[in-house]
């Protein structure tokens, strides 16, 4: 029974939960985000400050809505707090001039969140900071501590400590800075006397620096800590080798006071207590500033002497002969002392040693040998000397002996080993050994001479030459090298270059030869011959026609010529021709143009001759029939013919009757004017005069036959007139041609007033006999008449 009520309790609020779910979706909305600040925005360090935030938000569906608020100062999260509350506090109790700056909520509802608009809060009013010291009465110079606090502030502070005479103002000694609000450390005074210490602190906040009051003074009484040593050097007059003291001793006793003998920074001694003494054998060497120094904590002070250590002799000093030394030569090591000091050492108790590199070579005051890599070194020597029994020792400057290497014999070679000749090219002169410096001396061929020095390993002796034309100049070139002015230089000949260089000779200009010849036939083959005089192998061929945009061919051989062959020549290949050649030189050289011509082949020749004869045969054959059918033609018409018996000129008067039976006869020539045609051929003479004894003048006759026009012709006869050929003949021989009499007419009739165009030059070139037959005749002309011929227009 106990048990149901949590049971039911937790049944209800199950049904509740599902009931909000079925009712709805749950939503929310926050609405606005306050803050407030009290008492006020700007207070009094040590004042209660609550800064409060209010939020509002709008939901539906939800039982328990938590609230997350968020406090912000200068953007930097300080406090924050969850709750189902609308509203929460921050307290800062008491309040401090570190707590001010920008306050702001952030209120994250789920995943909504809004901010409340930012509010400052100004906290004034520092506490004044409060000193401390372990030690009022300190040594000048000595550490002793302070202590600078301001309990009741926040945060990070910066002390500041000063120090203030009485009739002067505070001077600033250290700025320290801490994460807490005291500060502990030491300080150190020099100044002998009375004075105050002082210290404040410094708060930096978003609105600036805030620096507090000062704190209490406090009255330091800085003592004197006489503790400068005094030293004294005994002897005061010191010669080598005497033995010195000195000592350092200080005044107060303290303890724990450490004293130090000093020189050139190299302690001697050290000592503890009221003094310290030093005692050594003095030398040259030994002459300088000495400093002693006593030491308390942190306090030190000094006092400084000069010690003076004169020479009885001299250091001795060590010469080299020759200074400039190269393997081979023999070196000479002298070791001397140059000064001493009469009645206090005697010289000829000079005894001397030659050190090489620390090993001992030999006891004299001279040494020699040959220079080699072996003798190579550091030679030093030592002098001894007796004063007061003592032997004293003093040894020389050390000298290194290396003894310079000989130049060797240089090498002449061309850069990238590869020259061209007609182009500058570099000469390299190296010796592969050799010191430093080494000078190089090129001769060339025409008072060629160069100069360069080699300082460095990396350096080369690089010469720029002028173009060469023959391979045989190379012959003159010579280098010297040279390190050592006491020695003749070493030499290397040209000869070198000629072994080690590729020689790239340019081609000279090509000639351009064509086999059998420029005037070729066709069907031929034409050999284009290329050919160079000089120039280094490979050579490439190129062959060339003038007319083509395209190299013909292109070759590359060993040989100073080459050819290239055309098949079968033809009329295209006529034309100019050239060829050009290159080589690893890479300029490229042209011959000349060579014209070729090709000519018609034989056979072709013989058809064209046989063509043309066949032709002419042809034409021959033509004009020969021709006029054999014109002879047939005029046979034919020869009916139409009147001959003659009696004079050389009659006239006949045909009627039309008999007109009209000729142009039966004649179909074919009627509507026309007929001109008989006297044949001026060497044909027809012939033939007449085979015929005829006497050759007879032909006359012509005009036949007219005219239909009368009743209109406009006049009234006229009954008869028309004609124009017949007359011509004289034998009388009683008729004239014959195959059996039959020659008759020659024409007939122009009034409907056709005008010749035939065609016949024009015909009608045209019997004019003339007409005129001559008319004027044996007796012709009579009708002005109507459209088939007279009138020479002067058509002639």
């Amino acid at each position: 029974m106990g048990s149901r009520p949590p049971s039911l309790l937790l049944l209800l609020t199950s049904l509740l939960l599902i009931w909000e779910s079925v009712r709805g979706e749950s939503s929310y909305i926050i609405d606005t985000v306050g803050l407030k600040i009290l008492p006020e925005n700007k207070v009094q360090s040590g004042t209660k400050v609550t800064i409060s935030c209010q939020v509002s938000v709008s939901f539906s569906n939800i039982s328990h809505l938590e609230h997350l608020f968020k406090f912000l100062r200068d953007d930097v999260q300080i406090h924050t707090v969850n709750t189902t509350e609308d509203s929460t506090d921050y307290e800062i109790n008491p309040a401090r001039v570190a707590d001010s700056g920008n306050y702001g909520c952030l209120v994250l509802v789920k995943n909504k969140r809004k901010a409340s608009n930012i509010k400052r809060l100004d906290v004034t009013g520092l506490q004044t900071p409060i000193l401390h010291l372990n030690n009022s009465t300190p040594y000048e110079s000595e550490e002793f501590k302070v202590t600078c606090s301001a309990t009741e502030e926040k945060g990070g502070l910066i002390f500041n400590f000063y120090q203030t005479f009485r009739d002067g103002q505070p001077q600033w000694i250290k700025q320290l800075r801490s994460t807490n609000n005291f500060l502990e450390t030491t300080l150190t005074l020099r100044h002998i006397g009375d004075c105050f210490l002082s210290c404040d602190y410094e708060i930096n906040v978003i609105a600036g620096t805030s620096r507090s009051n000062s704190s209490n003074g406090i009255q330091v009484q800085v003592k004197e800590l006489n503790i400068t040593p005094d030293m004294t050097i005994i002897p005061n007059d010191i010669y080598e080798p005497d033995v010195v003291e000195v000592v350092c001793s200080v005044r107060v006793p303290l303890e724990n006071i450490e004293i130090f003998l000093i020189k050139d920074r190299t302690v001697l001694k050290r000592a503890t207590g009221k003094a310290l003494i030093h005692r050594f054998g003095s030398k040259a060497t030994d002459s300088g500033e000495l400093v002693c120094k006593a030491e308390w904590r942190n306090v030190q002070k000094e006092n400084y002497k000069t010690l003076t250590v004169k020479e009885v002799f001299s250091k001795p000093q060590l010469t080299l002969e020759p200074v400039d030394l190269f393997e081979g030569d023999t070196f000479r090591l002298n070791c001397s002392v140059k000064f001493f000091v009469p009645g206090m050492i005697d010289p000829s108790t000079f005894k001397y040693t030659f050190y090489k590199d620390g090993v001992e070579l030999t006891r004299a005051s001279t040494y020699a040998t040959v220079a080699n890599p072996e003798h190579n070194g550091n030679y030093f020597c030592k002098a001894e000397g007796i004063r007061h029994s003592s032997a004293l020792y003093k040894e020389s400057q050390t000298i290194l002996v290396k003894a310079k290497v000989p130049v060797s014999e240089p090498v002449l070679s061309v850069v990238g080993g590869k020259m061209f000749l007609g182009k500058s090219f570099r000469l390299i002169c190296h010796s592969h050994t050799g010191t430093f410096p080494i000078k190089y001396t090129l001769f060339g061929p025409n008072g060629l001479i160069l100069n360069r020095e080699v300082s460095r390993s990396e350096e080369r002796a690089i010469f720029d030459v002028p173009s060469i034309t023959k391979t045989s100049d190379l012959n003159t070139f010579l280098c010297h090298a040279r390190n050592n002015p006491r020695s003749p230089p070493k030499v290397a000949l040209g000869q070198q270059i000629l072994k080690s260089t590729n020689i790239i000779e340019p081609v000279s200009k090509p000639k351009l030869t064509v086999l059998p010849g420029m005037d070729v036939t066709e069907g031929q083959t034409i050999n284009l011959v290329c050919s160079v005089q000089t120039g280094s192998h490979p050579i490439n061929f190129t062959w060339y026609h003038q007319e083509s945009p395209r190299a013909l061919a292109s070759l590359s051989t060993n040989k100073l010529k080459e050819s290239h062959s055309i098949y079968n020549a033809s009329g295209k290949h006529v034309g100019n021709y050239y060829c050009a050649s290159t080589n690893p030189a890479n300029e490229i050289k042209r011959s000349d143009f060579v014209t070729i011509g090709v000519k018609i082949a034989g056979w072709k020749k013989a058809l064209i001759i046989v063509f043309c004869i066949l032709l002419l045969l042809t034409l021959a054959l033509v004009i020969a029939l021709k006029t054999r059918l014109l002879r047939f033609t005029r046979k034919t018409t020869g009916n139409l013919s009147v001959k003659s018996t009696s004079t050389k000129a009659e006239r006949l008067s045909l009627t039309q009757a008999e007109v009209i039976d000729v142009a039966n006869a004649t179909p074919s020539m009627m509507g026309k004017s007929v001109w008989s045609d006297h044949v001026s051929g060497s044909e027809s003479d012939d033939q007449n005069s085979s015929i005829l004894p006497e050759k007879s003048e032909p006359q012509y006759t005009e036949v007219q036959i005219r239909d009368a026009d009743p209109t406009n012709a006049p009234v006229k006869q009954g008869t028309d007139t004609v124009y017949s050929e007359v011509r004289n003949v034998q009388q009683g021989v008729p004239e014959v041609a195959d059996g039959k009499p020659v008759e020659y007419a024409q007939l122009n009739h009034d409907s056709d007033p005008q010749p035939d165009k065609s016949q024009a030059g015909d009608q045209c070139s019997n004019s003339e006999n007409m005129t001559e037959t008319e004027s044996n005749t007796d012709v009579h002309t009708d002005d109507q008449a459209g088939g007279t011929c009138d020479p002067a227009p058509d002639c």
